[in-house]
């Protein structure tokens, strides 16, 4: 399999794929393919993985694209403007944490699982859920990254205290808590939530300049409102 990340607005993968060669996605990723893929979609991984997705902010089907002759090309677009990154799991032994809504397509030996965090309050304020996943297994996985992409390397006790909208991955050798700001001025007045999301190293954390949904809500707060 080879690939190809090309735009800079909204980016996408190319993906070439020999015979018997394929990758999924969640329903709806992909953006355009030549003659010789062939699709399914399914509830990949059975009814109980379908509706762990589901909370985690994908779809519950999964889409296959298969190449049925050597040299087929298949593609996959970011939703939002930023970029896309490629990870090899096979070179990952206890795989990559993601946050929801980060994954975009991967090889079919790669699998994603639900991910509980370690603490339930974690989940439980920390914005982005009680549930991430976890991707394990062999081949390429791609996320999706809103913004820029800043790759960090903790080392043993680190600690790097972010928004939790911005964290997109981690490896699981990393610690993942959720601390309240400290003070009440800034709890109120600092424009920061009340929540920053605590790494602490070893291993590498994936984050993202964008927090897309605080840019969202931006926008609708101008939104004229129906009188």
């Amino acid at each position: 399999m080879k690939y190809e990340i090309t735009g800079k607005t909204v980016p996408t993968v190319e993906v070439t794929l020999n015979n018997g060669e394929g990758l999924y996605t969640q329903s709806g990723g992909m953006a355009w393919q030549t003659e010789g893929i062939t699709m399914s979609t399914n509830a990949r991984g059975g009814v109980i993985k379908s509706l762990g997705r589901m909370f985690t902010g994908e779809s519950i089907f999964m889409s296959s694209y298969t190449a049925d002759v050597d040299n087929a090309k298949v593609a996959f677009a970011a939703t939002v403007p930023g970029d896309i990154m490629p990870i090899n799991v096979s070179e990952l032994p206890e795989g990559m944490i993601l946050q929801k809504r980060a994954f975009l397509c991967a090889e079919e030996n790669v699998n994603l699982k639900v991910e509980f965090t370690k603490k339930f309050s974690s989940g439980l304020f920390g914005g982005e859920g009680f549930i991430l996943q976890r991707a394990t297994g062999t081949g390429m996985l791609f996320i999706e990254v809103d913004g820029d992409p800043v790759v960090k390397e903790l080392a043993e006790g680190e600690v790097l205290k972010v928004d939790t909208g911005n964290v997109v991955a981690f490896e699981p050798s990393v610690k993942y808590e959720i601390e309240t700001v400290k003070g009440m001025k800034n709890i109120f007045l600092g424009g920061e939530g009340l929540f920053l999301t605590r790494l602490t190293g070893p291993g590498k954390v994936i984050i993202q300049s964008q927090n897309f949904s605080d840019f969202a809500g931006r926008i609708a707060s101008l939104i004229p409102k129906d009188s």
